[in-house]
Formats: C-alpha cells, sequence, structure tokens
C-alpha cells in the first residue's frame, strides 16, 4: 500500500509552492507515494494543482487576523466546519504525514492530525511566525523554520532551522553569469500571485522615464487579477511592447531570463531570487504581520544583493532612476547579482524532506 501524505497550506503562491517543491522531493524518494494538498476553493491551490498534477481537497477556512465584524464572525464560524472536514477527510485516507506549510487553511488539518495521533510538521517561512503556525508549533511533531530568529517562537527541541523550500530547478542553480554590457536589460516584475497595486502603478509611472531606452530593456510583469486590463492599456499606450498576465506559472523560466527583479520580499520569493542569484529592487508589503517583508528585505539590502523601496516611498522616478542605473552600471549590479547568490539556501528543500522521512519512519517502525 502506498504511503500517504497530506501537504495543508496555500491561498498565496507564496505558500503554496514551497508545499510543491516538497511533494516533488519526496516523491524522487517514493515515486509510488500518494499527496494530498489540503486547501480552499478560493485560494491558488485551486489553480495551480490542477497544472502540477496533484490531488486537492478543499475545506471550509478563512483568515482571522485583520477582521473585525461580520467577516470576523464568518471566519470564526468556518472554523469548526473546516476541522471537521479535515479529521474526516484524515480518518478515511490515514496518511503516514500531515505538512503544514503556512496559511490559515494550515490550522485545521495539523490541529485535525494531532487530534488523530498522525505525525505533523509544521514549516514556517518567515522570521516572525503568524498566529496559527505559533499554535500548531506547540502541537507539532517538528517544526523547520527558514530564519534563525524564528526559533523563539516554538519549543526547541522540535525546531531544526532549513532554509525555506523552493522548488527543484531553483535547488540546482549554479552561479549567475555576468550581463554583458551590451545585452538588454530583462526585468521581471512581480507583485506576488495577488499582485500589487503600488508596484504596478509605479512601474507604469516610470515607463515615460524610460522611454529613450525602451529598445534596451525587456519587460515581464505579472500584475494580479485586479489591476491585469489597466496595466495591458498602459503599456499599450505608451508603446511598449511587454508581456503582462495576472500571474505567470512559467515562474522558473522567467527567473532564468531576468537580470533583475522588481518585487514584494515574501519569504519565499527572497529564497527563490537568492537561490538563483538575481539582483532585486524590494517593496515590502507594508501591512505584512509584524512588518515581516521589511525585515526580509534588509537582509539583501544589508548584504549588497538589492534595494529596498518602502511602498509608501515609491513612485516611477525612483523605479526608473534604479533601472537605467542597472542597464548603465552591469558591473555593479552583476556585484548585486553575486551577493544574492551567496545568501541562496539551496539544500532547503531537501533538508525538510529528510524531516518528513524520519517522521515517516518513526511511524512505521
Amino acid at each position: 500500500m502506498p504511503i500517504r501524505v497530506v501537504i495543508a497550506g496555500g491561498g498565496t503562491g507564496g505558500h503554496l509552492y514551497p508545499g510543491i517543491a516538497l511533494a516533488r522531493k519526496l516523491m524522487e524518494h517514493d515515486a509510488e507515494m500518494e499527496i494530498t494538498f489540503i486547501g480552499t476553493e478560493r485560494g491558488i491551490e485551486s489553480r495551480v494543482l490542477p497544472k502540477e498534477g496533484f490531488a486537492l481537497k478543499t475545506i471550509a477556512s478563512a483568515g482571522l487576523v485583520g477582521k473585525r465584524g461580520i467577516s470576523r464572525l464568518i471566519s470564526l464560524l468556518k472554523l469548526p466546519v473546516g476541522i471537521l472536514q479535515a479529521m474526516a477527510y484524515l480518518i478515511f485516507n490515514r496518511p503516514a504525514l500531515v505538512v503544514g506549510v503556512g496559511g490559515y487553511v494550515s490550522g485545521p488539518a495539523v490541529f485535525s492530525a494531532s487530534l488523530l495521533g498522525i505525525p505533523t510538521l509544521v514549516h514556517e517561512q518567515n522570521a516572525y511566525p503568524g498566529v496559527t503556525n505559533r499554535v500548531l508549533g506547540k502541537l507539532a511533531d517538528r517544526v523547520c523554520i527558514s530564519f534563525e530568529e524564528a526559533r523563539n517562537f516554538f519549543p526547541n527541541k522540535k525546531v531544526m532551522l532549513t532554509g525555506n523550500m523552493i522548488r527543484k530547478t531553483f535547488s540546482e542553480a549554479s552561479e549567475p553569469a555576468p550581463r554583458a554590457p551590451d545585452k538588454k536589460l530583462n526585468v521581471l516584475i512581480l507583485g506576488g500571485s495577488q499582485g500589487a497595486r503600488s508596484i504596478n502603478k509605479a512601474v507604469t509611472e516610470a515607463l515615460p522615464h524610460l522611454q529613450t531606452f525602451k529598445d534596451q530593456i525587456n519587460l515581464v510583469h505579472q500584475t494580479g487579477e485586479a489591476d491585469a486590463d489597466n496595466v495591458k492599456d498602459e503599456y499599450q499606450k505608451q508603446n511598449w511592447k511587454t508581456e503582462v498576465a495576472p500571474f505567470l506559472y512559467d515562474m522558473e523560466v522567467q527567473y532564468r531570463s531576468a537580470d533583475l527583479v522588481i518585487s514584494r520580499a515574501g519569504a519565499t520569493t527572497l529564497a527563490e531570487i537568492t537561490a538563483l542569484g538575481k539582483p532585486a529592487i524590494l517593496i515590502p508589503f507594508p501591512f505584512a504581520t509584524h512588518n515581516h517583508q521589511e525585515k526580509n528585505a534588509r537582509v539583501l539590502e544589508t548584504a549588497g544583493a538589492g534595494v529596498v523601496i518602502l511602498d509608501r516611498e515609491v513612485d516611477g522616478s525612483k523605479l526608473a532612476d534604479l533601472i537605467q542605473d542597472a542597464l548603465k552600471r552591469p558591473e555593479a549590479w552583476n556585484d548585486r547579482a553575486q551577493a544574492s547568490y551567496q545568501l541562496g539556501q539551496r539544500d532547503a528543500t531537501k533538508q525538510v524532506a529528510e524531516q518528513c522521512l524520519q517522521l515517516i519512519n518513526l511511524k512505521a517502525a
């Protein structure tokens, strides 16, 4: 009978893609392993997992942090429903392990597994864990963290520092080749899987400042659903031939082609950027819990791997100046690329998978 593993988490690409990376790594060890994701119908997982070939079990779940009034009440009512749904699924399928990779949907799945005596592992991506993982960390058998700063939030005997999980092609990335002065500058613009209005606005405002350099720059822009049409219109008005999409599914290809990344500073994005050695202009999400995105971004800036612009300060002029600087001073930005590569934790997925296999073997014994 094949080993069954459940991976719970999603909502955003930052939570989902580490889970997919772990699933692929576990299947390298055992190709017959049955891996199912637990998520929600509204999260990104419902669109991405069918393309990745993984089964998805959806449950009722919603976040509580930052919600008030009716929205908070609805989220509270979904919690026991989600727990019952997760518990029923786990009782019927009896997996050997349940892994929580972040996002509110991890809560019902890992909590239910702990009640049923199923081994559990929680992966924390940020230096400052959210409420869900802080609670789950007390119940889980193992906690893998991406930043040393997160250790104090969990029982020390359960914690292992692994880094943030990334997909295989990122894990195997070699040191980046320098960009030649006469080569076009390929700029990848990411607002996260849900987009970022301030980034989208600043980029379109930057276009008139970059008009002189249009033939020397290639732009690829992930906008999120809400801004896709408006951003496309702005590029067309200013006669820029650019790839614009609400969501990019071929991220490995896009990252490898990029000479410069403009993005938020979510933990997964930064793990992928540094694994490949890409210099970055980082615009942290200003409402992230404990301001963890700015803290993450400052790590890259301090190491010389990127430049941070706060969300309240970003505009088209500043962004255009930095893009021009990257175009005109390739040597300086090649140095940033090297610094980025040095920060990369390319064995993180392997380490987390090893912890998972240990827990499965302990159960089997």
